[in-house]
């Protein structure tokens, strides 16, 4: 295929090529992927400034993504691929191969470090991070790891959509990465106390930092020198998007065991299985997936409190009659459940590359997939329009990556989102943060809190 790029794609590709070190926050289906080898295969091709490259990206991504995309452009065609992915001698055959770009999976960044320091040699002089966020945490083994070598290779370009999924603390290790600390500080701490003041907290303990007035303006203006910034809406017209909430009704059984764990936060179940909450995140969990109609016991043992959502799925397949649809679970009893209700419709998920090609070419009529492996850059477009959230998820970005899945350039018709939604439990309480955007674990604690209140004053 010629590739034609956009403007905003020329211009991606052209600060890349200009700036060592950047972080390029462009949302989901703006081709993140094809600007970023574009700009490789002329570094290293026409300006010879570039001779080994490694691609950090999550494994799905690392083990089809990349290479499809070299496949697919006629300008990319001769760039050559080698995967440093399976086991350790498979890696290390994949990191000695004669290659232009190495693809590992972000799990192994650990090892790839540990194995190069061994060796005295840091081969690679350009670094591509797919998906920086999940660099985040400046306490992780892998950003840690990371850290020793960013700072000694000549380029480094980071990927991602969603920088900051739960807020703006989650930028300073990935700009770190890019500057070892020049624009927001050589620490975390440093970082904290120049743009934050303490939120809740129990007396010495600090659960949440709130940024102070006017800091998410100076810190975008702080890194601007090495950030690009697009958004989807400014630059392609995307199909239409209809998001569907189809409310549901708790069985009289089921309603009155929910509301006893939510009050008391203890149920004993008639199988005489007891389900303990020792806290309110634990509480919030529990009530997610009694909301699903299934739920772990103490000795993680299932018991199935209703099916009132497995119906109400089965119906929307029914309604659709061939056509392939996206099932969203949370819990690995949703799953259970899901393929046992489902088995006429030889559900599948997505375990090999081969799944991958079938759901595109329509092979599949039901996808059950988790969100967390449905994430950054898998192209699903070509497959369907239809999603369905039979379990919600409480993590803002694994939500909007799993629905850009199909709500991405390249989709040929509206997709069509719905989200199975049980009345008057914390499912409606995480779609409402989910559509404020503003999710997080925390918030949806503090949201079971005020329904024990409540019923404490009831």
């Amino acid at each position: 295929m010629k590739y034609k790029p956009h403007d905003y794609q020329n211009y991606t590709t052209g600060r890349m090529l200009d700036t060592k070190k950047i972080i390029a926050i462009l949302d989901m289906g703006l081709g993140k992927t094809v600007c970023t080898l574009t700009a490789i295969n002329e570094l290293m091709f026409d300006r010879f400034e570039c001779c080994k490259v490694l691609v950090i990206a999550p494994l799905r991504v690392a083990r089809k993504t990349w290479t499809d995309e070299i496949k697919k452009f006629d300008h990319l065609r001769h760039l050559t691929a080698s995967k440093i992915l399976g086991t350790e001698a498979e890696r290390i055959r994949g990191l000695k191969a004669d290659a232009d770009i190495y693809l590992i999976n972000r799990e192994n960044v650990v090892w790839l470090v540990e194995y190069c320091i061994k060796q005295k040699k840091w081969p690679f002089d350009t670094i591509v991070i797919d998906e920086s966020s999940s660099f985040k945490s400046n306490q992780s083994k892998r950003f840690k790891a990371l850290r020793k070598v960013a700072a000694i290779t000549d380029r480094v370009i980071e990927l991602t959509g969603t920088p900051s999924p739960n807020g703006l603390m989650d930028l300073w290790s990935q700009i770190y990465l890019l500057d070892q600390g020049e624009r927001l500080g050589k620490t975390i701490t440093a970082y904290r106390d120049k743009y934050f003041t303490p939120g809740r907290r129990n007396r010495t303990v600090v659960y949440e930092y709130v940024p102070r007035k006017g800091a998410e303006e100076a810190i975008y203006k702080a890194i601007g020198d090495i950030a690009i910034s697009l958004k989807a809406a400014d630059y392609l017209k995307l199909p239409d998007r209809i998001d569907n909430v189809i409310k549901l009704q708790l069985p009289t059984i089921a309603r009155e065991q929910y509301d006893e764990l939510e009050r008391e936060c203890i149920l004993e179940l008639d199988s005489k299985e007891v389900v303990t909450a020792g806290s309110q995140a634990v509480v919030t969990n529990k009530l997610l997936q009694m909301a699903n109609g299934a739920v772990y016991s103490e000795t993680k043992n299932v018991t199935t409190i209703h099916d009132v959502k497995l119906d109400a799925l089965e119906e929307i397949i029914e309604d659709n009659p061939g056509k392939p649809i996206m099932v969203f679970y949370n819990y690995q009893h949703d799953y259970s459940r899901l393929m046992a209700r489902l088995s006429k419709y030889n559900p599948r998920t997505l375990a090999t590359d081969d799944d991958q090609d079938d759901w595109n070419a329509g092979k599949i009529q039901v996808l059950l997939a988790h969100p967390a492996s449905m994430g950054h850059g898998l192209n699903l477009q070509a497959g369907g329009n239809i999603i369905v959230w039979f379990g919600l998820t409480w993590s803002l970005e694994l939500y909007q990556q799993a629905n850009a899945r199909l709500y991405r350039q390249g989709q040929q018709q509206a997709v069509i989102i719905h989200h199975l939604v049980a009345e008057d439990t914390v499912d409606e309480d995480v779609l409402r943060a989910l559509k404020a955007k503003s999710i997080s674990q925390d918030e949806l604690i503090a949201a079971v809190k005020a329904r024990i209140e409540a019923h404490g004053r009831a």
